[in-house]
């Protein structure tokens, strides 16, 4: 059990406590006088130790973000207003960055967006805030100001809706994958029953948030060590629609790993869901549905034992898919293993023909070109990685006059 006298010895000995670039951030925002204060994420997983502690800094002030941008500028930091009409400053001095968000309380919510009235009423401000372990603050000397007893339940690894549940989810409905992401990562995915109850009743409304929230949120849950549980308890409840073999899978993916990856999980899902309509109800990039996509095929491969093709076509995602494979076919751990030695020892030479030698052949430019050089580039492929370039050209006529046969 971690006391707040030790809480407060880790907070103090913390790196960012001691960086200069925050540190001038801080006094010239009045961090002494207790004005400017750090908040959230950075405050609560230096406590516990987390060793993933991201590297840019929240604080939450009493300066309104005029004076703040004012004071900033005039110290010749770069200032940027990223969220003004929520009071919210980004600042950047040296290698630091800070998010500088006004002391507020909501005024009006549509579970979107918030109205907001600037102050500096410190409970005020913490009790707007969705958990108890999200409302904790330290001063620019590591000082903890815990208003609402969240280090109790940091402590305890209870995630905690402030107040009332169902007004904190009213607020802002994206509170309730919240809910989950951190259950996951700061509880063992264990929930709150009374904030269990409140997701289960808001599961329905969710359709409100924007797809890109909601598609940042999940990313952010499927990148976490532990998920599957969390998924799974998602779907129960309605929040997430899943099917029994996927949850299984998602499940079995975890056994088999010991470093899960988001896009990994999510190769499981477009298994069990389409993947453009997942794509397009969580509004994600084609660069991450493409890795994902690649991630699944890779696994596919594995599972056909088509390591020559997986050699040559997906070569740097072959661990990343070994376990997605596994977790499909419900392999235990030995099959895995045995498997794992056959990648270790893959290996893909570069394909030895171009698109000049089959110009120099007598092909066309254009489609014709293009799949001659796939056809011949599937031939080598499936002899192996044995065939070599001279073999390769005196079996191109054949293959092409097979192929328009």
């Amino acid at each position: 059990m971690i006391s707040r006298n030790e809480a407060v010895d880790r907070l103090r000995a913390a790196a960012w406590v001691k960086k200069a670039d925050f540190q001038r951030i801080f006094t010239i925002l009045d961090g002494k006088g207790g004005r400017t204060r750090a908040v959230g994420g950075i405050v609560r997983d230096t406590i516990i130790g987390k060793p993933d502690i991201g590297a840019d800094l929240d604080l939450a002030s009493e300066l309104l973000p005029e004076e703040v941008m004012k004071r900033v500028r005039e110290a010749g930091m770069s200032c940027y207003p990223t969220g003004i009409e929520h009071g919210t400053v980004t600042v950047r001095n040296g290698t630091a960055t800070a998010e500088i968000t006004t002391l507020r309380r909501d005024i009006k919510t549509d579970g979107r967006h918030a109205q907001v009235l600037f102050g500096t009423d410190w409970r005020a401000d913490a009790k707007r805030r969705d958990f108890t372990i999200n409302a904790l603050y330290a001063s620019m000397n590591g000082e903890l100001y815990d208003p609402l007893d969240g280090l109790k339940d940091l402590v305890a690894k209870h995630v905690r809706f402030i107040g009332d549940p169902d007004q904190r989810i009213k607020e802002d409905r994206l509170r309730v994958l919240r809910f989950f992401r951190f259950s996951a990562s700061h509880a063992n995915e264990v929930y709150d029953p009374a904030g269990l109850a409140a997701c289960k009743r808001a599961a329905g409304s969710l359709d409100v948030l924007s797809r890109e929230r909601v598609g940042a949120e999940m990313l952010k849950i499927m990148a976490l060590q532990q998920a599957a549980a969390t998924m799974a308890m998602m779907s129960e409840i309605g929040a997430l629609e899943l099917g029994r073999k996927t949850i299984k899978e998602l499940s079995d993916y975890e056994r088999l790993t010991p470093s899960p990856l988001a896009l990994a999980r999510l190769a499981i899902l477009f298994e069990a869901m389409e993947q453009k309509k997942l794509q397009e109800k969580w509004r994600l990039s084609n660069a991450l549905v493409k890795e994902a996509s690649e991630i699944g095929q890779a696994a596919k491969l594995i599972l056909a034992e088509d390591f020559n093709q997986l050699a040559y076509r997906f070569f740097r995602l072959g661990f990343a898919a070994l376990p997605v494979a596994g977790a499909i076919a419900g392999w235990d751990e030995e099959r895995l293993h045995a498997v794992m030695e056959v990648l270790h020892n893959l290996k893909a030479p570069p394909f030895p023909i171009s698109g000049r030698d089959l110009l120099d052949a007598g092909f066309k430019p254009g489609p014709e070109l293009g799949d001659a050089l796939r056809l011949v580039e599937g031939e080598w492929v499936n002899s192996g990685f044995k065939l070599e370039r001279q073999e390769l050209l005196g079996r191109l006529e054949s293959l092409w006059r097979d192929k328009l046969q």
